[in-house]
């Protein structure tokens, strides 16, 4: 876990990069994340030069006449000789870098350096010297932290997933799923890897039987992601590597135009929250995500991409705004109607509006299904959290009374929820009443409400107990007008 110094450490350096002309977050993460990445090649270099006693047919990530680029080399020049090096040479450098070292390397060449002094560079290199980026449990802690801090929503929809609910999400789908070789876990609008990086940690946590039983290799080829912002794949990208998977599976493209047989029937599990807003025409969709559903809108579409990439018996986990649950438009309901009659719809779990402050104020659902094609459940679990352990305002304060826990427990204990009355926290749904419905999905259109009956005293009752307070009040000023 990071520590409060830490913390302290990455707050003065975004502080730096803030007061000396940076004020985009996205580029602070930006720039921040090259020179972490650069300190990172020396410390990979240094295990090489320790190897080579052994075998001295490894290849070294800095050649002969590139070791003056080296991490300890270049933060001890003076101000305006190390920032001549790193535009002139050292972006260079790590453009061309081989992908072998990491895929992040291959997102280097859009890179473009972006810290405006000399100064302000020799700053900042000062300050992540100090840094400890040997463990890497440490050095991942450290980068969530610093992505926690893009405080602000991105565009066509684009913004964080508070952690609590990807880690939620993420038990459970992989609390007893049977993960083997060519397992593969994929999220198709990954933004910074929130998704990937915490099925990460929770199969080391949580699952160390998987450690076990894969190699480093098989275990790294679990998990996918892509984007279609550069920006994000390669934050992302970042991100897995500092969180050990040096050969991160993250791709940098349209999920939509790209998309071809290779992608279909692909992955084993999906956990997402893709972008609710925005829309694209007809052209910029490969012809099998329209095949699902005709629709120009991107939270309709990541939904048929998610049905078209799953393997059969595969499941996902995937946020979508309210609309998604009701909508009366043709798309809306043929999507509806796929999950519900020709897939395993297992959950609908109903979060308030709040979730997703200051960012957005939308009503969210997250879906829970298993691809089939053509074996539809009996019935669909309903969960209506009202409280994800936060305050729902803007401040998004700490608060007792978190539903996460009961969510987690029922889930894994379906069976005991067969009797479970409507007017409950969850409770069951059959198919059929759902596609007598018009495929409706929203929780308020199966809860039932139970509304406590207050009796009220006869309107005769209540005016003679207005007249004795008047008796009083009266009584009350004659005795003041005595005093005076």
């Amino acid at each position: 876990m990071i520590t409060n110094e830490l913390k302290s450490q990455v707050d003065k350096i975004w502080e730096t990069f803030w007061t000396g002309g940076i004020s985009n977050p996205l580029t602070v993460v930006e720039q921040f994340t090259f020179l972490i990445f650069i300190k990172s090649l020396d410390t990979a270099q240094t295990k090489i030069d320790k190897k080579k006693r052994l075998d001295s047919t490894l290849k070294d990530i800095f050649p002969e006449d590139k070791k003056h680029l080296r991490w300890e080399n270049i933060s001890n020049l003076p101000a305006e000789k190390m920032f001549t090096l790193f535009q002139n040479e050292m972006f260079p450098f790590i453009k061309n870098l081989s992908g072998e070292q990491s895929s992040f390397a291959s997102y280097m060449k859009d890179a473009s350096f972006l810290i405006p002094t000399a100064k302000l560079l020799q700053k900042v290199v000062d300050m992540v010297s100090t840094l400890n980026l040997e463990d890497k449990d440490i050095k991942g802690d450290l980068y969530e932290y610093l992505l926690s801090k893009l405080s602000s929503a991105g565009t066509n929809g684009q913004f964080r997933t508070p952690r609590h609910i990807i880690k939620m999400m993420v038990e459970l789908m992989l609390h007893d799923t049977n993960i083997t070789s060519g397992f593969k876990i994929y999220d198709p609008a990954c933004g910074t890897a929130g998704f990937l990086i915490n099925s990460i940690e929770y199969i080391k946590d949580h699952r160390p039987e998987i450690l076990s039983d894969l190699s480093v290799s098989e275990f790294e080829n679990l998990f996918y992601g892509s984007d279609f912002d550069i920006s994000m794949a390669r934050i992302a990208s970042m991100n897995m590597m500092l969180h050990s998977i040096e050969s991160a599976h993250i791709k940098n493209h349209d999920a939509f135009a790209k998309f071809d047989n290779a992608e279909a029937n692909n992955y084993d599990l999906i956990l997402a929250n893709p972008p609710f807003k925005g829309s694209l025409d007809y052209e910029e969709v490969a012809k099998p995500i329209l095949d699902v559903a005709k629709t120009k809108k991107t939270e309709l579409l990541f939904l048929s991409l998610i049905l078209k990439s799953l393997k059969v018996g595969g499941r996902c986990a995937v946020i979508v705004p309210d609309g998604v649950l009701f909508g009366a438009t043709k798309a809306h309901k043929e999507i509806r109607q796929e999950i519900v009659s020709n897939q395993q719809l297992d959950a609908i779990i109903s979060m308030p509006s709040g979730v997703f402050k200051p960012y957005a104020g939308v009503s969210t659902a997250i879906i829970i299904f298993t691809k089939t094609d053509g074996h539809k459940n009996d019935k669909v679990w309903f969960y209506d959290m009202q409280n994800d352990g936060f305050t729902l305002n803007d401040n998004r304060n700490p608060c007792d009374g978190s539903n996460i826990p009961d969510i987690l427990n029922r889930f894994n204990n379906l069976d005991s929820e067969k009797d479970s009355k409507r007017t409950e926290q969850s409770f069951f749904v059959p198919v059929e009443e759902i596609e007598s419905n018009e495929y409706d999905l929203s929780l308020n259109r199966y809860k039932e409400v139970v509304y406590e009956k207050i009796e009220y005293a006869s309107p005769k009752e209540i005016i003679k107990d207005i007249k004795n307070i008047n008796k009083k009040i009266v009584a009350g000023l004659d005795e003041l007008e005595a005093m005076l």
